[in-house]
């Protein structure tokens, strides 16, 4: 059940094989770049553990982890799995606060990180309450502790890495908060090794694969699918503004099979795709996740893809991933024009691993999942999950664990997923959009995907987004554009009325650029556009 086995697995079947490409630098003849082999990328992660047992770090530890994609990124997080240690991981983007406030929740025992990373935990006390010992990734300045170049070389002669079982805690990943707090998921080691299968499994995935993974969570399947991963020199807490042009020479450069990347990665990839005329045919496969991936980024990427690739979305969250998956090819014709139509966007069957039901829409707990309402196909209630990959509970946060889980007679744990959505005649999940995201009006309710695929379909809109004014139950919808540059407001407008005004909305707002969240780039922050708009608009 420990995931780190996976990588002493490919260690053992293809020793030689490249585990890691880390490109440094791009010259006419193509990227320098650094190697390792599995045999050395698993040889390097038992020294490493070997080290953090000698400094201390015992199964159950809690770690706190900053590193960013690099060979140490992987090589002590696989390390702290074969120690049975429980590292975690909080986005650095998400702000100063709320940052201190998840480390404040989680109490990490040790604080593994950067140098950078290290002066902030000073100069803003991270974990200055619980954090009793120090690991530091570079150079150490003024705080003392171990350092990572000593225990790359620790002896592992008389170390032997933990038994661990499938229920134990193998890290506490917290949520990107981007429509509420953000909250540590508690993964047990079953939840990884699950997660791997359904990957696997589902996208047909084989060893020897190339995989060029621009968010980094995604890039710790890699070993433990065999697949080769090139780390792209970017800003990972920035997908949207990343270099199209670089992701291409990389994708060429090392024949890269695999690409996963935000909505707004792909966005911004796929515009410089069809300027250039450009044709990825050694891909064969694209995911993207996170949030909703436009039609038009599908029809972009499948222009530039081979007749047999494919991109495919899978549907899931931090608390259970994956719950559904759909192909771009099964998305063309009547299920986009399903979305064009207001119905919501497709995001397929639910993989047969999993056990999904439709609920009446409520803001209350619900403790016994037999309470719970289904309600019929084609209506749209709350989607709730039931699988080997969803998670039993938030870290200290038992408020929220029970909001957001259900217990069925078999003990079985549910995760509400906080998202709207309708189940089709053929079995597939259509998502209508987040439920604290909902619009209440004094005639009704409005969700976000359902008015905004209607208005993302026009021409010189880039995204929209419903919001509501006011207090839920009496809120004013409205409808903010973000329109395409260059784009002419006076012929968008009278468009979008016409959509609009179906759905009983008068208000429409402009807006140069939408609040999104810092992991994906892609998930609008709507409560704080509502909160930019106010009472006069922006």
């Amino acid at each position: 059940m420990n995931i780190a086995q996976a990588l002493t697995q490919q260690a053992t079947t293809q020793p030689d094989g490249v585990a890691l490409i880390i490109p440094q630098k791009r010259t006419r003849r193509g990227w320098k770049d650094v190697r390792y082999s599995y045999r050395e990328l698993d040889a390097l992660s038992t020294r490493l553990a070997a080290g953090l047992a000698a400094e201390g770090v015992s199964p159950g530890t809690r770690v706190a982890f900053m590193v960013p994609p690099s060979l140490e990124f992987f090589a002590l997080f696989f390390a702290l799995f074969k120690a049975g240690a429980i590292p975690v991981l909080v986005d650095p983007g998400i702000g100063i606060k709320p940052l201190k406030t998840c480390l404040g929740e989680a109490r990490p025992e040790v604080f593994l990180g950067v140098s950078k990373a290290h002066i902030a935990r000073l100069v803003l006390g991270w974990g200055r309450a619980s954090v009793q010992r120090l690991i530091t990734v570079g150079p150490r300045l003024l705080w003392g502790g171990a350092r990572y170049k000593d225990l790359a070389v620790a002896a592992t002669d008389s170390w032997r890495a933990p038994e661990v079982q499938p229920d134990d805690p193998a890290a506490i990943l917290f949520t990107s908060g981007s429509t509420g707090i953000p909250k540590g998921v508690v993964y047990r080691q079953r939840h990884f090794a699950a997660q791997v299968d359904l990957v696997r499994d589902s996208y047909r995935i084989k060893p020897g694969e190339v995989d060029l993974p621009t968010f980094p969570p995604f890039a710790l399947f890699d070993p433990a699918l065999g697949m080769t991963t090139v780390i792209p020199p970017m800003d990972f807490t920035r997908p949207a503004r990343v270099d199209p042009a670089m992701l291409v020479s990389l994708i060429k450069e090392y024949s890269v099979t695999n690409l996963f990347g935000s909505p707004a990665l792909m966005n911004t990839l796929t515009r410089h795709l069809e300027a250039e005329k450009i044709r990825l045919p050694g891909l064969k496969r694209v995911l993207s996740a996170g949030a909703p991936v436009h039609a038009k980024v599908i029809e972009r990427i499948h222009r530039a893809l081979g007749e047999h690739a494919d991109i495919h979305t899978p549907y899931g969250a931090t608390e259970c991933l994956p719950v559904a998956t759909i192909s771009g090819r099964e998305l063309s014709g009547g299920l986009s024009a399903g979305n064009r139509a207001g119905k919501g966007i497709c995001v397929g069957k639910p993989l047969a691993a999993n056990e999904v039901r439709v609920i009446a829409i409520s803001d209350r707990p619900i403790d016994l999942a037999e309470q719970a309402v289904d309600v019929e196909d084609g209506q749209i209630g709350e989607i709730c999950v039931w699988g080997p990959t969803v998670t039993d509970t938030y870290w200290e946060r038992e408020r929220q664990t029970r909001a957001a889980k259900m217990t069925d007679e078999k003990g079985r744990i549910w995760h509400r997923m906080g998202d709207l959505g309708w189940r089709d005649g053929e079995g597939r999940l259509w998502f209508c959009g987040r439920k604290s995201e909902r619009v209440r009006t004094a005639s009704g309710e409005l969700y976000t995907e359902c008015v905004e695929g209607p208005v993302n379909a026009l021409d010189g809109v880039y995204r929209s987004a419903l919001v509501g004014l006011g207090e839920p139950g009496q809120q004013i919808p409205a409808v903010v554009i973000e329109a395409e540059p260059g784009a002419d407001r006076a012929r968008i407008t009278p468009q979008v009325r016409e959509i609009v005004q179906r759905f009983g909305i008068e208000r429409i707002e402009y807006s140069k650029g939408f609040p999104v969240d810092i992991r994906h780039n892609a998930k609008i922050r709507r409560q704080e556009l509502a909160a930019e708009i106010g009472p006069s608009g922006v």
